[in-house]
């Protein structure tokens, strides 16, 4: 019949239209979702064979918000002496290039193409996948599966980013030395830092409004956090923004910068007195750190997370006032729910 769908349009308009919920409702759904992962991940790894991983190096391979989730886990990996680094997939079309001994294909949705395809040029090889889902098109080019069953998600992602960094930890722990980190309490962590840090985030985004671009800055796994900002200003806010590792972004990143812009900082170390100094230079900023003993000065906003664990436990936690901050930036600029103007018909893969 003309202009009829084929049947397998209508599944995937399903799908589409059954897992999304507004970004601000997503976000109050991340603690029960960071639970529902915790379990399944935990059982999952009881059984999956992660000796390739111990071996290394792993090549973690994303693209879009699950590229900086895989720059977190690589992060966090080499601190728990692990090899491993993180890739776009794009860097692996090359089906000669042999670049590790692993390779993990990181996509929330478990559509991407390029994480995908890069699996699918490397049958030959270790692989792993993590993905909301089971049964979505990364599982079928891999040979291990990691569900994050993370559950309904918005767009810009937030439970399924979430998701893919507590799933990168749980492995971490299973393959390298144990963090430490009592994941059984960050469903309960993430939900008291919803309630604690809206009124600041808030704050924050009344000092970002109107900037026209905002560069978002950290190290280690906090430069997968900046990257994650970055990407939901631009998705969310329609907002210039770009991530810097910190040190780079003192060697001349930050010369563009004054009243007209943002910054937007995520750690403890150098980031507190680059925080400061923007402040003192006139430059809105915004601090998200565990540390209590710097406070709100004339442009800067300070939100404090209270440490969880080292590198992505707590990357995890000060991910979530940043969505908080860029859900408010984004209702004020008329944009409540995320609608894409320029969506490309070739990113993802049909279920």
């Amino acid at each position: 019949m003309t202009g009829q769908l084929p049947v397998t349009s209508f599944k995937h308009m399903e799908m589409t239209m059954t897992d999304r919920v507004p970004y601000r409702e997503a976000i109050a759904l991340q603690p029960a979702a960071l639970n529902t992962c915790f379990k399944a991940v935990s059982k999952r790894l009881e059984t999956l064979d992660v000796e390739p991983i111990k071996a290394g190096p792993s090549v973690l391979v994303g693209i879009g918000a699950s590229l900086y989730a895989a720059v977190a886990a690589a992060a966090q990996m080499r601190s728990q002496g692990l090899r491993a680094f993180a890739l776009p997939g794009t860097d692996l079309y090359d089906r000669s290039i042999d670049a590790g001994g692993a390779y993990i294909a990181f996509s929330a949705s478990g559509r991407s193409e390029e994480p995908a395809r890069a699996m699918e040029l490397r049958p030959s090889a270790h692989t792993y996948g993590i993905a909301k889902a089971d049964g979505t098109p990364i599982s079928r080019v891999v040979k291990h599966m990691i569900a994050t069953e993370s559950g309904n998600d918005s767009g810009p992602n937030t439970t399924s980013y979430l998701g893919s960094l507590l799933s990168a930890a749980l492995l971490a722990d299973k393959a390298g030395n144990f963090s430490g980190a009592q994941w059984s309490e960050i469903s309960a962590r993430a939900a008291a830092v919803i309630a604690g840090s809206r009124a600041q985030a808030d704050k924050a985004a009344r000092l970002l409004a109107g900037k026209t671009s905002i560069d978002c800055v950290g190290a280690g796994t906090a430069l997968g956090t900046a990257g994650y900002a970055a990407l939901l200003i631009r998705e969310a806010a329609r907002v210039a923004a770009q991530d810097w590792d910190t040190l780079n972004f003192l060697h001349g990143p930050m010369e563009p910068n004054d009243r007209s812009t943002g910054v937007f900082l995520f750690g403890n170390g150098r980031e507190v007195k680059l925080a400061r100094d923007l402040a003192d230079f006139g430059i809105p900023s915004v601090l998200i750190t565990g540390r209590n003993d710097v406070d709100d000065a004339d442009n800067l906003v300070v939100i404090h997370v209270a440490p969880f664990s080292d590198g992505i436990g707590d990357a995890i936690l000060q991910a979530i006032p940043a969505q908080l901050l860029i859900a408010t930036l984004s209702e004020e600029a008329g944009l409540p729910i995320c609608e894409f103007r320029y969506r490309q018909t070739d990113t993802k893969r049909d279920v």
